[in-house]
């Protein structure tokens, strides 16, 4: 039927490159904000003995996670940007890039054994899709890694600027793009048909004195406004005063919390080698034995009973 694979655009892709291209000459301003999600991203790998000797930066920008990623050993590289001018500034850097946008993936099945994406894939409408294309560019027991803004991200720019459209045009239009919140991240891999599938979340404050070196960061970044539905001539100079006005009010001794919600995804292209759940009724251990009571028949109610009270006799012994 059509319309039946019909993606909903929430963000404009097309406005989003150019934010993207017009922020290559800028991003190196913002690299602190890179370099400790980037940070963070490379560490992942310590978790692993596996050893990778192809990876894709994806969604790379100027190549900050392209390099980590070199510096560690990996001796085949590819940084991957949506905007051109991004993709030409890492491959002076790291020297293999491509301009590619992450819907629409260029590369052969198997090309990878490693694709990491630092803070890009947030900005993506079709994810599920995308993170299916990610899957099939990796080659068996091939790892993905990325981190991605989550639902909370920027919540305080958020609701200043609700606040101060209603109450200079009584209307309000998206001006902080939304997020998605951890369940729906880990929801996603397993759609996806990764193995092993696992997300966490984890929050970075960064202090600011002035809400406009937050909104340069965001420039720098190619991180502003991109979602389709947005009014572009509604932001009026009044609307974009008070909204700083309210940050500067929620100031606390002079500075202004702005929470990074940091949602890191990890997930492996399935291959026979790894493990599996156990089937149904495999169990070799009761779990009547393990705390040493005894097991009553279904319907019993006193079972639950006796078991709660062993493990608290047992967690009691160890207190003391």
């Amino acid at each position: 039927m059509p319309g039946m694979n019909t993606v909903m655009e929430v963000f404009d892709r097309k406005l989003h490159r150019k934010r993207r291209e017009r922020a290559a000459r800028l991003v190196a301003s913002a690299e602190p904000i890179l370099a400790e999600t980037a940070a963070r991203l490379a560490d992942r790998l310590d978790d692993t003995t596996r050893r990778f000797t192809r990876a894709l930066d994806l969604g790379g920008r100027h190549g900050l996670m392209a390099r980590l990623l070199r510096a560690r050993g990996i001796p085949f590289v590819v940084s991957a940007d949506p905007a051109p001018a991004m993709a030409r500034r890492a491959a002076a850097s790291c020297g293999r890039a491509v301009a590619a946008d992450e819907e629409a993936l260029p590369f052969a099945p198997g090309s990878f054994d490693l694709v990491v994406s630092n803070l890009s894939l947030h900005w993506v409408n079709d994810l599920p899709g995308a993170l299916l294309q990610i899957r099939q560019a990796l080659e068996p027991d091939g790892l993905f890694l990325a981190t991605l803004w989550a639902l909370g991200t920027l919540a305080p720019v958020r609701e200043a600027f609700l606040a101060a459209e209603a109450e200079v045009t009584g209307g309000a239009s998206p001006r902080v793009s939304p997020f998605a919140d951890l369940r729906d991240c880990a929801a996603l891999l397993q759609r996806a048909g990764f193995a092993l599938p696992v997300a966490d979340v984890e929050t970075i404050t960064v202090e600011y004195r002035d809400p406009f070196a937050l909104f340069a960061d965001l420039r720098a970044l190619g991180e502003t406004n991109a979602v389709a539905a947005l009014n572009r001539t509604s932001l009026r100079r009044a609307v974009l005063g008070r909204a700083v006005a309210r940050l500067a009010e929620g100031a606390r001794g002079g500075v202004i919390a702005i929470p990074f919600v940091v949602a890191t995804l990890t997930g492996w292209a399935p291959h026979a080698s790894q493990p599996k759940p156990l089937a149904p009724g495999s169990a070799r251990l009761r779990l009547a034995d393990a705390l040493g009571t005894v097991e009553h028949a279904a319907g019993q109610g006193s079972a639950c009973a006796t078991a709660a009270a062993a493990l608290g006799d047992r967690l009691q012994a160890k207190r003391t």
